[in-house]
């Protein structure tokens, strides 16, 4: 089995340099297990002596050092106790049913009189009258049978003491989620489920650390890398379990993280944005004088471009993983220009994807910039628009640099392993 391999290595040798991979048919792995044309076992690549050798560097030298880094200033960054909560905008909520709507008594005051039955808070259980916006006010009216959410006034009479906040709209997401849960896990089964967990580590991840240490006054964009890097490394090898070919995806990713993070640093300060066109800024900025807003900027931006990143990585290290266990006798070159083709395709969908999805979220601005009548430069020129072109460029730059560089990290774990398994003593 051995002499077929390395025959087949000189013979690629020759000075036979072609862009296209040959994939050879019948038992491309080499292993003999019997399997049928094109039928290819990447796992045989993640067990093979040569790659783990090779990986093995790679985590040696760029994986162990940057988690471990990660995790210290994880440790030192973690918000300690307190809280970082403001008390002045502390309130106290509740949830109730509409039972019965009518025209409030005076009509200056355009708006509805809703009995609510509370279903929650001290005076759960009991009817109160609640004033909403009319139907004529809002687009989305309050009507009996709806659930809705109130703010207390404490020491106020019954009468006065719950106001309308919003719909109640926790019944229709956690439906949402249960489908999209029961639709990873059915598609996906245990590695579905293990995306879920990933998931679950991330709100936790954004709730109980990068939040709170920011707003505790850490540097913004130090707390997103940490934390993007503990959540990247958590969710590749839990999701694609801790092997040659996901440590390879988690190279590529962190790599393509430091870039974005540079070009996002860079750019936020050389378009002059200061981060208060960003929603909630003010507000954010009210409650925490001494918060960095452009380096809380350019922290949505590496936060935005992880999953994408994640998505891109293991992507490309999974095609060169297919390509070596189709033909192990590949070299670097070969299995770098096929994961190259293979990646133009996916970044093209996906940056435009990432740049749809930023768009989107600025299309309220865009219309009013529309109904002006501005000129196109004067748009894109004001903060709301540049943040969203920033954000959306740098976001696809970090994308684009992730290809080639998971590319040529798993071309060079994997490349001439016919080769090299010959050249190694039994």
């Amino acid at each position: 089995m051995a002499s077929r391999h390395a025959g087949r290595r000189r013979a690629d040798r020759k000075g036979n340099r072609r862009p296209a991979l040959d994939i050879p048919s019948g038992r491309g792995h080499g292993h003999g297990h019997g399997h049928g044309d094109h039928v290819v076992d990447t796992s045989v690549v993640n067990s093979d002596a040569v790659v783990a050798r090779r990986v093995r560097i790679v985590v040696a030298a760029i994986l162990a050092p940057l988690i471990t880094a990660a995790v210290v200033l994880l440790v030192v960054l973690w918000p300690g106790g307190g809280g970082v909560k403001v008390e002045s905008y502390q309130t106290s909520t509740a949830r109730g049913e509409v039972t019965a709507v009518k025209a409030c008594p005076d009509p200056k005051d355009k708006c509805d009189l809703a009995t609510v039955k509370l279903s929650n808070g001290p005076d759960k259980g009991k009817a109160v009258p609640i004033q909403v916006p009319s139907a004529s006010q809002t687009s989305v009216p309050v009507k009996v049978g709806q659930s809705v959410m109130l703010g207390i006034q404490d020491g106020a009479p019954l009468d006065q003491r719950y106001q309308y906040v919003d719909h109640d709209r926790s019944k229709p997401l956690l439906i949402l989620a249960v489908i999209f849960a029961i639709a990873v896990v059915a598609l996906s089964r245990w590695r579905g489920f293990a995306a879920l967990i990933a998931l679950a580590v991330t709100a936790v991840m954004l709730t109980q650390f990068i939040l709170p240490a920011i707003l505790k006054g850490s540097n913004p964009l130090v707390v997103a890398v940490v934390g993007g890097a503990v959540i990247m490394t958590i969710a590749v090898f839990l999701t694609h379990g801790i092997n040659a070919e996901s440590s390879i995806a988690l190279a590529g990713t962190i790599a393509a993280l430091g870039l974005t993070v540079l070009l996002g640093w860079f750019f936020t300060g050389f378009s002059q944005l200061s981060g208060l066109a960003s929603d909630g800024a003010s507000a954010a900025k009210a409650f925490a004088p001494n918060l960095d807003l452009p380096g809380l900027l350019t922290a949505g931006m590496v936060i935005g471009a992880l999953g994408v990143l994640d998505d891109v990585t293991v992507t490309q290290a999974a095609a060169v993983w297919e390509l070596s266990a189709a033909n192990p006798g590949a070299n670097r070159r070969e299995l770098v220009a096929a994961g190259l083709r293979i990646g133009r395709t996916h970044v093209a969908s996906v940056v435009n994807t990432l740049v749809l999805a930023y768009a989107g979220a600025a299309m309220p601005v865009l219309l009013v910039f529309a109904i002006q009548g501005l000129p196109v430069l004067s748009v894109i020129s004001t903060e709301t628009v540049a943040v969203e072109i920033v954000r959306g460029l740098v976001g696809s730059l970090g994308i684009i640099a992730a290809v080639p560089l998971t590319t040529a990290l798993a071309a060079m774990a994997v490349a001439d392993r016919s080769r090299d398994l010959v050249a190694t003593p039994e």
